[in-house]
């Protein structure tokens, strides 16, 4: 494999949370009035401009409350493709806007916080990416990158995968070829678990799915020892083995639907329990804890937030604009993911 370096309690999601707050208030943050005339405002500006408002699992309550589609990205990306907006507001990270804009060409994509970044995304930059393949041009890869990554590194793929079907797009990779997987080292040794096919790893991950400890998860799963534990591939591999499902963020949905157990252990970012207790309301969903804290909680995912969206719609600012070169070669994985997945 080659290596590239480049006091907790559960909670029912909506109710009052570990910390003692109402999930997704902070500190100083505006009042149940100010809320709702920010809600309000952003329907009025949704309507003006012909928009679709988009929020990933993990962003913040009040946005995924308002918005027109909840889910993951790339989900995200073709629900506005499937609408007649115009604009489309992206309450996520960067590289799912940029996702949306790469699907939907015609359309504005419009992101809250421009800084809203991913460490994951940012662990694999394009021009090292590129170097890496010149250098090892002998290896001829086939590079099968999970669409959490930008645009460039999109560009230099050949498929893109997802959480949800990288088992398939890798089982479908030519045989004879090497397979490099960009940039998630967890995913891509989960993978290789479920598959058996052999892969070099690019050296990234996601910085909150690898805060899960072995260590913090058995002290939760002792604590309650009745509730499942479903948690996301982008944990380590010692935390997926302590779990009783490793899926997607879509997946664990339809898990904890099924699952006959009242609670449940969810070891992802934290902005999912807001969504499962919405779309589950008779079960208690328990954040998976780390060493430091409660749960798990992105602070690009959290940059975002009602009063930017308002701000954002407003001035039709920051938008997302791509290349139409770096774009169109972007597409051509996305499409081929699509075609394998079939």
């Amino acid at each position: 494999m080659v290596t590239v370096a480049v006091n907790f309690s559960p909670h029912r999601t909506g109710k009052t949370s570990p910390a003692g707050r109402s999930n997704g208030d902070t500190t100083g943050g505006p009042s149940r009035t100010g809320i709702v005339d920010l809600a309000e405002e952003l329907r009025v500006l949704k309507r003006e401009r012909n928009a679709v408002i988009l929020a990933h699992n993990y962003q913040v309550p009040q946005l995924q409350d308002i918005a027109d589609f909840v889910g993951d990205s790339l989900g995200l990306s073709y629900q506005a493709a499937q609408t007649e907006a115009d604009t489309i507001l992206f309450c996520g990270v960067h590289f799912m806007a940029e996702t949306a804009k790469i699907i939907n060409p015609s359309k504005r994509v419009i992101l809250p916080d421009l800084e809203a970044g991913c460490s994951l995304s940012e662990s694999c930059p394009p021009d090292k990416l590129a170097e890496f393949l010149r250098k090892h041009a002998d290896k001829n890869y086939y590079v099968i990158a999970y669409i959490n990554c930008s645009a460039g590194v999109k560009a230099l793929s050949d498929v893109i995968c997802t959480s949800g079907n990288a088992e398939k797009i890798v089982k479908a990779a030519p045989a004879a070829r090497n397979i490099l997987f960009v940039p998630d080292q967890n995913l891509g040794a989960w993978v290789m678990e479920r598959t058996g096919r052999k892969m070099d790893l690019w050296q990234g991950n996601c910085y909150v799915h690898v805060e899960f400890t072995a260590r913090s998860i058995s002290r939760i799963r002792q604590e309650y020892p009745d509730a499942p534990v479903v948690a996301h591939p982008e944990c380590t591999y010692a935390v997926r083995m302590l779990a009783d499902e490793v899926c997607s963020t879509e997946k664990m949905v339809s898990f904890c639907k099924n699952s006959p157990a009242p609670a449940i252990i969810v070891v992802t970012e934290a902005g999912m329990l807001h969504r499962l207790g919405k779309e589950i309301p008779g079960k208690i969903f328990i954040p998976g804890p780390t060493e430091n804290c409660f749960c798990g909680e992105c602070r690009y995912m959290k940059m975002n937030t009602l009063e930017k969206a308002v701000n954002a719609l407003s001035k039709m600012q920051p938008e997302i604009v791509l290349s139409e070169s770096i774009r169109k070669r972007a597409e051509v994985p996305i499409l081929r993911m699509l075609e394998l997945s079939r």
